[in-house]
């Protein structure tokens, strides 16, 4: 009897030790890192990459997990600075992370690639679109929105054949992002023979646009393109109406902010923007919506889905390929497609998605945004 009841103790504590080696090895975390503002002045939309990638991670271990393991979003702040982008990355590295989800603006995004492709670490942005990002060959980056050679030839198109203006002012934030994209929507305009009268850079942070609001009448322009983001434009769409320049401004995802309308009031209503598809307004996404709106979250945003969907494919590609070797992963990424909420996603040798497109929406002074027919 006394040997049975012994029997029974020590096949009782292999199963609890077997039960509880299970269970650890389950829980292991794998870390993910967010990479992006959490200050600074375009902080809102590393809110959005945030909701975005978490909302990713909260689904994906629901389901379970990735092979073994839990997923754990770790955010760190680049504020949008090229040198603490660096320091970030670094950090990352000596962290140990080796996913990162990020960074949000282009100029950020590049010197921290760099450092990610050296030390091993696998890379996707939901926000940066500077092609300059993707064409150096390296393996390990990716993104999961499209590029300003797409985004500036769309909002290029919608000038020329809808706009029809004859002399036009491009402006940009001297930044990667804001020059890029504006030298993208110049050249449409002039191979279409549209005269741009103005091409000229403002320093991000600046407060008075008096002197280029008097240099724009002077040119009398009848359209102003804008390449940068929401804080300048807002205070240059304000200051114009209140100094009585009346023109038609249009601008990139940089601006499609809610705070553009606090900023600029009545002034921001009419603006035309390029955003991504408005991915919350999807049928198919109605409960992963829920989801966000439950949290008290915004799903709106236009780098909310592209994040969760970054966060999705590397999830999957780890699935796939049986591997947290970010090399792996990375090739596994190049040769599948991924069902996301952002649609059928799919990478070439670069790093890009083969497919995306940029929509022209109205902004409207509510925050609103309407699709223009």
């Amino acid at each position: 009897m006394i040997k049975k009841i012994t029997k029974l103790v020590a096949t009782t504590l292999v199963a609890s030790v077997s039960l509880l080696s299970s269970t650890i090895a389950f829980a292991e975390k794998l870390k993910i890192a967010l990479a992006g503002p959490v200050t600074g002045p375009v902080a809102q939309y590393g809110d959005m990459q945030f909701i975005g990638a978490k909302m990713a991670i909260e689904q994906v271990n629901k389901m379970g997990g990735v092979n073994g393991h839990t997923l754990e979003g770790v955010v760190y702040d680049d504020a949008c600075d090229p040198k603490q982008a660096v320091a970030v990355a670094n950090k990352i590295v000596n962290d140990g992370v080796r996913y990162v989800i990020g960074h949000l603006c282009s100029n950020s995004t590049q010197p921290a690639s760099d450092i990610y492709e050296d030390e091993g670490v696998l890379m996707v942005t939901a926000a940066s679109t500077n092609p300059e990002i993707t064409t150096r060959g390296y393996q390990l980056v990716f993104r999961t929105i499209g590029l300003d050679s797409l985004q500036g030839p769309t909002a290029g198109k919608f000038i020329v054949e809808k706009i029809k203006p004859k002399r036009v002012a491009i402006i940009h934030d001297k930044q990667q992002y804001g020059e890029g994209i504006a030298t993208a929507v110049k050249d449409v305009l002039e191979k279409h023979k549209i005269t741009v009268a103005l091409f000229e850079g403002v320093t991000s942070g600046d407060k008075d646009f008096s002197a280029l609001i008097a240099k724009l009448k002077k040119e009398n322009v009848d359209f102003i393109y804008y390449g940068g983001y929401h804080p300048e434009l807002g205070l240059i769409l304000r200051q114009s109406a209140e100094k009585g320049l009346k023109v038609q401004f249009m601008g990139p995802e940089g601006v499609g902010n809610k705070d553009i309308s606090a900023i600029a009031g009545k002034a921001s209503e009419g603006l035309l923007v390029t955003l991504p598809k408005s991915f919350d307004e999807a049928p198919e996404n109605a409960k992963l919506v829920k989801a966000f709106k439950d949290k008290g979250e915004d799903p709106s945003g236009p780098f909310v889905f592209t994040a969760y969907s970054a966060v999705q494919v590397i999830a999957d590609s780890i699935k796939i390929a049986k591997s947290t070797d970010p090399e792996a992963v990375a090739k596994t990424l190049r040769s599948n497609q991924f069902k996301t909420p952002t649609g059928d996603l799919s990478f070439d040798k670069n790093g890009d998605l083969k497919d995306f497109s940029f929509v022209v929406y109205t902004w409207h002074a509510d925050g609103s945004k309407s699709v223009v027919k």
